[in-house]
């Protein structure tokens, strides 16, 4: 088994659990604005925002939207369905979008088995660093909140690189920033285009984090897959 001395991993979704998270805070969030003045049904808002947010990140990813753009649309859609809201000014979207993400910021939950993950690679010897597209001021909250802070060398945000994964640039400014070198590297992430594309790309071996389609055949071959965190102590030694 090849031994790496750096470890790069995804945050959202692979160790923090971004989306039960969010679940929460969506709920917190219409409550707040008493949305449901506007919506009989609350599944209706909520089923409309998990659409759009995975449509937009999806764009954003890529790099054809901006994080402001995304910011204000995610909520300007679902809001727009609502009966008697009338124009959605895109003022109170950013007010709902500031509530809600403030909600994110403070939740804890992890994916199960994250810290024993992150725990279990530090005690080999490795230095990790986190390398995500979320938003600056949010994830290092989250990453206090959840208490997985401490554990990482160095923290790779999109906003800081000038570009989100999978874009060279983005791996470019991981490797300046950290002095990792994609020989010794291994990429962790539960998004196949995001996470393990570009990586691979970039030379390095990947392991993706196959959480959400148990059948999902990779068009290209990661080094490693699993569908569990706890399989990677396994593969990893």
């Amino acid at each position: 088994m090849k031994q790496y001395k750096d470890i790069f991993i995804d945050f959202d979704d692979t160790l923090y659990d971004t989306r039960g998270n969010a679940i929460i805070s969506l709920a917190e969030t219409f409550d707040y604005f008493s949305l449901d003045r506007y919506f009989d049904d609350p599944e209706k808002f909520y089923d409309s925002y998990w659409r759009t947010n995975i449509d937009l990140w999806s764009i954003y990813n890529k790099g054809e939207i901006t994080r402001d753009y995304l910011i204000v649309e995610r909520f300007r859609r679902p809001l727009s369905e609502g009966r008697g809201l009338g124009n959605v000014t895109e003022k109170f979207c950013l007010e709902v979008s500031d509530k809600f993400l403030e909600f994110c910021s403070v939740k804890p939950g992890t994916v199960k088995g994250a810290k024993e993950l992150v725990e279990y690679l530090k005690g080999l010897g490795c230095r990790l660093h986190i390398c995500s597209n979320g938003f600056h001021e949010v994830q290092y909250k989250k990453l206090h909140a959840c208490g997985l802070y401490d554990y990482f060398d160095t923290i790779i945000l999109s906003e800081d690189a000038g570009a989100n994964k999978p874009s060279e640039q983005f791996f470019d400014y991981a490797f300046e920033k950290t002095g990792a070198k994609p020989e010794t590297t291994l990429m962790i992430g539960d998004n196949y285009n995001t996470d393990i594309v570009g990586a691979m790309d970039a030379g390095l071996d990947t392991l993706l984090y196959n959480r959400w389609d148990s059948s999902f055949v990779p068009p290209r071959k990661p080094t490693y897959m699993v569908n569990k965190l706890e399989e990677i102590m396994k593969l990893i030694k």
